[in-house]
């Protein structure tokens, strides 16, 4: 397996009696998107900020492509692209002009500037609007040019800290499409969010913080396996419902089976992977079936079940 982007071990941080960071471990490798979530108050922006090398850790290692990462690594923190919440481009300046201003501040030059700006604004989707000035742009094409500034220099990891506040659907839409092109591109990307649905489609496995400690991390699949719930299956149509409840229930996945309002409904050990027999079970019984819901169980339960909390309280 490749060696990881990025290596965190045991990181603490003590703000006087306050604990925000309890000895927190991750590693994201090439290529991978890594969501860490976590209610306001639970240490989330502390660890990232240790992360960025902006914040110097108690204890713990951070380490990063290879390096060992602290405030005054220069290696290091050139293996990072991080985009803040918060804008850090001018305004009165075009898209083109700030990612030629921080290209240089990035020890870019010549055609090698040029030709990395024009990379960048398509990737972000600016290439028509290169020309027009920064205060001209809507929130979330702001927020796009602010994510094309640390891509500037290909860092092997990119943090994006809440990308999508407050942008439109269109522009949301947009960066996280870019956002899964860049994974697909072999970067290692670390991803911090307020919408559980952008968790669900961008990482390949999520964090979840809470009072400072990784409470559990892993795959959407191995998250929701820690609720022990089966997902439901409701088939709706006419015919033998009993008949094709009872055939039903001698399927391996089905684990219990019952007819209520014209539908059979079925606990189901993963539904996606069992509807195909499930259906054909059901025809065969002698139900033309009208139509298919699938509920699985989702990242928010889970976020639920383990902090006890909504992500924005």
């Amino acid at each position: 397996m490749s060696e990881p982007v990025l290596r965190c071990e045991n990181l603490r941080e003590r703000f006087g009696e306050i604990e925000a960071v309890r000895g927190v471990s991750f590693e994201i490798a090439p290529g991978e998107s890594y969501g860490l979530l976590g209610p306001n108050g639970a240490g989330k922006t502390t660890a990232i900020s240790i992360v960025a090398g902006l914040l110097e850790a108690d204890a713990g290692e951070v380490t990063v492509a290879g390096q060992r990462l602290t405030t005054k690594s220069v290696a290091a923190k050139s293996a990072i692209g991080f985009v803040p919440q918060d804008l850090a481009i001018y305004p009165d300046l075009t898209a083109r002009e700030n990612l030629t201003f921080f290209s240089r501040l990035y020890g870019l030059s010549g055609k090698k500037i040029r030709g990395r700006v024009a990379e960048v604004l398509e990737i972000i989707g600016l290439s028509e609007r290169a020309n027009d000035q920064a205060k001209t742009y809507s929130g979330g094409i702001k927020r796009r040019l602010n994510i094309g500034i640390g891509l500037l220099h290909s860092p092997r990891l990119l943090i994006l800290d809440e990308p999508t506040v407050g942008v439109d659907p269109q522009s949301r839409n947009a960066i996280l499409e870019s956002v899964e092109q860049l994974s697909g591109q072999g970067m290692a990307v670390l991803y911090t969010t307020h919408y559980m649905e952008e968790a669900e489609r961008l990482c390949d496995r999520v964090g979840i913080i809470d009072h400072g400690e990784l409470k559990a991390e892993g795959t959407r699949e191995e998250l929701v396996a820690l609720l022990g719930e089966y997902d439901k299956v409701q088939l709706t149509g006419s015919g033998a419902l009993e008949a094709a409840a009872k055939a039903c229930a001698g399927i391996a996945a089905v684990q219990t089976v019952s007819v209520a309002d014209g539908a059979v409904e079925l606990l189901v050990e993963s539904a996606s992977a069992a509807l195909a027999e499930i259906l054909a079970t059901a025809s065969e019984a002698g139900v033309s079936v009208h139509s298919v819901e699938v509920d699985e169980p989702n990242l928010e339960a889970v976020f639920l079940h383990l902090t006890g909390r909504a992500l924005r309280d």
